[in-house]
């Protein structure tokens, strides 16, 4: 390596000199890789082992590198769900003194997955529609943030399990660009148009290779971004008209934006001159409303319907030990501590590398109300535990990094904290 070399990076790691940087990027020994799936990409990128973690290596332009980095840091923080940017480097040489492209650094995203390593064989349609309609979701935040995407794609996003949906995360911005006044209906329109033919594109390679279920129309499923990404704006940022005598609407209308997920940070109310007719409009929204709430009372950050299911079995278990007038953030300490901790505790350890906790517990509920269902009768959490441990997820692959074909991919350890001896506490 030589003394050329230049670093630049919100996050001092010494372990990035490690790194052969004076090698190619297609020539970096085994030692260095980690073999974790990957999207298409039009560059070439690579998997590292960086200081227990795994990062994103990406060969690229001096000057793509250091925007891409920047736009993905301002991403962050505008709360939009994107890859985290660790570093660029450039002024690289080879031990000849020839110039070798630039890269830049990104953390890998833990438990997410390229689309195409979601399925074991085939696509299903209904994973498909989910996957685009997490899209469509990300799509209207990036939107509503005033970024213009340019490349919405299945490729350039990764996914990760939100309690039966997906959430997803932006991991290429570099054809991205940022408006302070927010994008016109054009450049909205734009970004849905290269959604709707790169994800027909994806899907259609997928079914030209068999890797897609029969039933899958790659045409019907690319078309419902738009009908997904329409139905969603409409509801955040449209206007609402009604009679003076229902202004329990306005509560109505609140309720449905948390309902899918956001916060209203301002909303504006207007009445006509003879106060029989209210127009409501919400003017900026912030994603996360569940999030914010269960991060705010157990300290526990979640996906979004992740969130959504762990408040609603919090606040079940409020109602069935008496605890509805007690403070909601002590409930909450006790829940944790009686209910949601013991449960993560019981995985065994060969198999934490499977789901994320929150996904697990959502999982476990599931099965707990099917097995239920089956037996008419309540089955407890315990039981309804071993019972999902032994029979689903012991046969699932690991989600950390994902293993096995058609991908190809290492597991990386999971931190284990040690359970102590109050095991007790799963009987409620």
């Amino acid at each position: 390596m030589t003394s050329s070399l230049s670093i630049t990076s919100a996050t001092a790691d010494p372990a990035l000199l490690d790194l052969p940087w004076q090698l190619p990027l297609d020539l970096w020994p085994d030692q260095y890789i980690a073999a974790l799936p990957k999207g298409i990409s039009r560059h070439l990128v690579r998997f590292a082992h960086l200081s227990g973690h795994v990062v994103a290596v990406k060969e690229t332009t001096d000057e793509m590198a250091k925007r891409e980095y920047e736009m993905l840091r301002t991403l962050q923080r505008l709360d939009v769900p994107c890859v985290d940017p660790l570093a660029v480097i450039t002024n690289r040489t080879d031990a000849e003194g020839e110039e070798l492209r630039s890269v830049l650094v990104t953390r890998h995203l833990k438990f997410s997955l390229p689309y195409r390593a979601l399925f074991s064989q085939q696509l299903r349609p209904d994973t498909a529609t989910r996957l685009v309609d997490a899209l469509a979701l990300l799509l209207v935040r990036l939107h509503i943030s005033g970024f213009f995407w340019g490349d919405v794609s299945l490729s350039n996003t990764l996914f990760r399990r939100d309690a039966g949906a997906f959430a997803a995360y932006l991991v290429d911005a570099e054809t991205g660009q940022l408006f302070e006044g927010g994008l016109s209906n054009g450049q909205r329109e734009n970004d849905l148009e290269i959604a709707r033919v790169n994800i027909a594109g994806e899907l259609m390679d997928l079914e030209a290779g068999g890797r897609a279920d029969e039933d899958l129309d790659p045409v019907t499923v690319s078309n419902g971004i738009v009908a997904a990404y329409r139905s969603l704006w409409k509801e955040l940022t449209g206007a609402e008209s009604f009679n003076s005598s229902e202004r329990w609407r306005i509560n109505e209308r609140v309720d449905r934006l948390n309902d899918l997920g956001f916060d209203i940070e301002e909303l504006a109310i207007k009445t006509t001159e003879d106060g029989t007719t209210v127009r409501i409009q919400p003017k900026v929204v912030d994603a996360g409303h569940h999030q914010r709430r269960l991060l705010r009372l157990t300290g526990l950050d979640a996906q979004e319907n992740q969130a959504r299911r762990l408040l609603n079995d919090l606040d079940s278990y409020s109602a069935k030990y008496g605890r509805k007038e007690f403070d909601e953030e002590m409930v909450a300490h006790e829940w944790l501590a009686r209910v949601f901790e013991p449960v993560i505790r019981s995985i065994p350890r060969e198999l934490r590398g499977k789901l994320e906790p929150a996904e697990v517990f959502h999982q476990l509920l599931d099965h707990r109300w099917y097995m239920s269902q089956d037996q008419n009768r309540d089955v407890p959490l315990a039981e309804a535990l071993s019972s999902y441990i032994d029979t689903v997820l012991r046969h699932r692959r690991d989600e950390a990094t994902v293993i096995d074909p058609p991908t190809g991919a290492i597991t990386m350890a999971i931190p284990i904290v040690d359970a102590p001896d109050e095991d007790w506490r799963l009987k409620v």
